[in-house]
């Protein structure tokens, strides 16, 4: 895969190049077999798997900085056909074999614990890397990502004619001219994984989609976990036993998350035939936070345009002690409030209590826990003035363009699939795990 002065054999021939990658990846997959699971390898074979993987890796980056502009337009019908993420990658699989793991490598990593997996995860970083870098791939893939997606518009006549859908992990309701999200995860204290990951894109979807909606709020429900049965709650972030345990998806939770609902949320949507012809298709959101926003909870409010809070609630961005990256918050924290903030709260671990002053850089109210129906039902009436969404538009091009949005997405898919293989990660996730089986 390489000369023996250690540079790429990659040419820049784009049929010479596929065919050493596709060779290069044959052998690769080969020496991994004989070499078996990873749980079997002793350090020898550990690291003799842990070199090929570097290997094939920067050959893989070396053909995407060369490549990477034809791999995109061959999958997207030069960009004619938009591709979801995932879809993306299975187009590119079976057009440039070997420039992504195959279904069979994916499919084997899917079904153990994270420390068992090969990471193939890494790779796909490597790949969205490369697609987030180039502008032209990367808005259009943005905004493919922020298309409806078919299960919701499957969903949207049975929306519109009983104003109300239950999903795994949310439910919607719509009352008056305000639709509500209220997340139902309880038994994890509304912790995020893949299933809530693909509800809440789905429910965010059908509240644009719907003209009656004119506001959307999010908000966590009641509690049936001990500790906090009886009370609402809004998100404990990351479900850390289920990352552990293999279950959090790079592609489907930690990419789709920032590029699906969140960036719904923030932009609304990109399809031009919707609920509000000639304009934009966004919306304004409030979120109401109860007991706590921890870490995906607390980055969710930074894309809302009201938050409110009760008096008794906290926000927490522990990633950096759990040893990941916490979604677009370190793109969007110091935007809202200071550098010295924004480090203290993602590399220091600081706790926003929402009576601390500091909290008024997340939080816009922060009322009473009995006040909180009342203060919601009053911002959701401003809200839906009809100048509001061409302003939340305008808003949101000035303080985060979508650029910059992409650069930043670049920078996370490499480096936060390079986190969820990392040893301290391992480590601190199964403490968690093995805490949470107690």
């Amino acid at each position: 895969m390489t000369t023996a002065a250690g540079t790429s054999s990659i040419t820049g021939d784009l049929d010479l190049d596929r065919v050493e990658l596709h060779t290069a990846a044959r052998e690769h997959a080969a020496l991994l077999r004989a070499l078996g699971s990873v749980r079997a390898r002793d350090d020898i074979a550990a690291a003799r798997a842990a070199t090929a993987h570097r290997d094939l890796r920067r050959l893989r980056r070396e053909f995407l900085r060369r490549h990477l502009s034809t791999v995109y337009r061959a999958a997207t019908d030069d960009l004619r056909r938009g591709l979801r993420l995932s879809e993306l990658g299975a187009a590119t699989t079976e057009l440039f074999p070997g420039l992504l793991p195959d279904p069979e490598q994916l499919g084997a990593d899917a079904e153990v614990a994270q420390p068992e997996k090969e990471g193939w995860e890494i790779d796909q970083g490597i790949f969205f890397h490369a697609v987030f870098a180039d502008p032209v791939a990367g808005n259009h893939l943005l905004d493919e990502m922020r298309a409806p997606t078919t299960r919701a518009t499957d969903l949207l006549p049975e929306f519109r004619s009983t104003g109300a859908i239950t999903l795994p992990a949310v439910h919607l309701a719509r009352s008056g001219a305000t639709s509500t999200i209220t997340i139902t995860n309880t038994a994890c204290l509304n912790a995020e994984d893949n299933q809530h990951v693909a509800d809440m894109e789905t429910a965010v979807d059908l509240v644009l989609l719907d003209p009656m909606s004119h506001v959307g709020v999010v908000r966590g429900g009641v509690m049936d976990h001990p500790r906090y049965r009886g009370r609402r709650v809004f998100s404990a972030g990351i479900n850390l036993a289920h990352l552990h345990q293999g279950k959090i998806s790079f592609l489907d939770f930690l990419l789709r998350r920032e590029t699906g609902y969140i960036a719904k949320i923030l932009r609304g949507l990109a399809e031009e035939d919707t609920a509000w012809p000639g304009g934009p298709a966004c919306k304004p959101w409030i979120a109401a936070v109860d007991s706590f926003a921890i870490g995906g909870g607390a980055q969710l409010l930074m894309v809302f345009d009201r938050v409110i809070a009760g008096t008794d609630s906290y926000i927490s961005l522990p990633a950096a002690q759990e040893g990941i990256i916490p979604g677009a918050a370190n793109l969007r924290l110091g935007r809202s409030s200071n550098f010295r903030l924004s480090r203290d709260v993602i590399l220091w671990g600081r706790k926003l209590w929402a009576t601390d002053p500091d909290a008024r850089f997340v939080l816009d109210t922060v009322v009473e826990p009995a006040a909180m129906d009342r203060e919601i039902a009053e911002a959701a009436t401003r809200l839906a003035s009809p100048a509001v969404v061409a302003n939340k538009h305008m808003l949101v091009g000035a303080e985060e363009p979508q650029d910059v949005f992409r650069r930043y997405l670049s920078e996370f898919s490499r480096h936060q699939a390079m986190r969820l293989y990392s040893a301290d990660v391992m480590a601190k996730t199964g403490r968690f795990q093995q805490s949470a089986s107690r």
